[in-house]
């Protein structure tokens, strides 16, 4: 049986904890150490060489995606899930290429099938492969830093202990739904725990237009534009829905009323 050597990285004593307490289940892993804060973790990370590192993502000095951004490639560790308490550093988390993620408080059956995909990421893929998608993950990370930023391409969508990816580019409109926003594509629709405000920071700009409040609209679905009074607009969609945009966001509109 090959050992997988296991570092945990998070400031919450519980929280280690509990991960480490799930892993003596498993008689293949091994905690090699623990860290508090970021920039231990890093350290950690090049002395003890792990194979995987439970990351938890807000941290003091450095959070998770800092600790990664920081190491060397020759020290990035064979798989990462990263930790969190918050669902948008989860979406974030798949957008850049990590291995897996769990949700605070750690379900322990959701504990054990991420624990399996480190088994089959570190036995069956080729050292080359797992080292690719790690400098993927970097590599987003860096031009984040620098001002690019890495907008949504797929959306994970969790139903049923399930998690499925909706493609941005299916999305003709979405609309507020009280604690959820709710994501329109050709015939169906999808709920999602999200604000109006978190899913238009996460969606380009060029892509997606906020019309009020309530609305946002795939800009390659708007049909047409109808002036009306006070500065407002009747925006058409190709399936024909209406939306009338408010004079709060009707300067969003100008890019595309521009010739």
């Amino acid at each position: 049986m090959t050992e997988i050597r296991a570092l945990i990285v998070d400031d919450e004593v519980l929280a280690r904890r509990g991960i480490r307490n799930m892993l003596k289940h498993s008689p293949d892993v091994q905690v090699i150490g623990e860290a508090t804060n970021g920039r231990d973790a890093v350290e950690a990370i090049k002395e003890k060489r792990p194979d995987v590192v439970f990351l938890d993502v807000q941290m003091p000095l450095l959070d998770g995606f800092d600790v990664i951004e920081r190491l060397p490639e020759q020290f990035l560790p064979g798989a990462i899930i990263f930790v969190t308490a918050f669902d948008e550093h989860a979406i974030r988390a798949f957008e850049i290429n990590a291995l897996d993620y769990l949700l605070k408080p750690v379900d322990p059956e959701r504990f054990q099938k991420s624990l399996g995909r480190v088994r089959s990421q570190l036995n069956n893929s080729h050292a080359k492969d797992r080292n690719e998608r790690l400098l993927t993950l970097l590599q987003s990370l860096k031009h984040e830093r620098n001002g690019q930023r890495e907008y949504l391409h797929r959306i994970p969508l969790k139903q049923n202990g399930t998690i499925s990816f909706l493609d941005v580019k299916s999305i003709e409109w979405i609309s507020a739904q009280g604690n959820y926003v709710e994501l329109h594509t050709a015939g169906r629709h999808h709920l999602m725990r999200e604000t109006m405000d978190g899913i238009e920071s996460k969606l380009d700009p060029a892509k997606f237009v906020r019309l009020r409040r309530s609305i946002i609209a795939h800009i390659d679905q708007i049909k047409s534009v109808h002036l009306l009074a006070k500065a407002q607009f009747d925006v058409v969609l190709r399936n024909g829905k209406h939306f009338q945009s408010s004079r709060r966001y009707r300067r969003n509109l100008d890019p595309l009323l521009k010739i």
